[in-house]
C-alpha cells in the first residue's frame, strides 16, 4: 500500500523560503508523476507544480520563479523548494502521487506566510 507523508511545512516570514518533501513507501516511486496542491482558507485544493517520471515540470502561473519541484527516486522523495513566500501562499500543502488509475494523497502540511 503507497503512502505519502509530507513535512516541511512551518511559519516563515515574507521573503523567507521552506523546503517541503514528501516521502513515498513502497516500490515504483519512479514511475509516479508526482505533485504539489495548495488549499488556502476558505478556497478549493489548486494544483501547485508536478514533476512526472521523466522530469517534465508544470508550474502555476503564481509560483513560476519562485518555486522548483523535484525529486529523488533513490529516496522515494518529491520536493518543493519555495522562495520569495508571500502571505497569500498561506495554505495547507498537500503531495499527491498518481499513476494510471492509482491516486494517493498525503495528509498536508501547513504552510504560514506572516509577519
Amino acid at each position: 500500500q503507497v503512502r505519502l507523508v509530507e513535512s516541511g511545512g512551518g511559519l516563515v516570514q515574507p521573503g523567507g523560503s521552506l523546503r517541503l518533501s514528501c516521502v513515498v513507501s513502497g516500490s515504483g516511486f519512479s514511475l509516479y508523476t508526482m505533485a504539489w496542491y495548495r488549499r488556502a482558507p476558505g478556497k478549493q485544493r489548486d494544483l501547485v507544480a508536478s514533476i512526472t517520471s521523466s522530469m517534465s515540470t508544470y508550474y502555476v502561473d503564481s509560483v513560476k520563479g519562485r518555486f522548483t519541484i523535484s525529486r529523488e527516486n533513490a529516496k522515494n522523495t518529491v520536493y518543493l523548494q519555495m522562495n520569495s513566500l508571500k502571505p497569500e501562499d498561506t495554505a495547507v500543502y498537500f503531495c499527491r502521487m498518481t499513476r494510471f488509475a492509482l491516486e494517493v494523497w498525503g495528509q498536508g502540511t501547513q504552510v504560514t506566510v506572516s509577519s
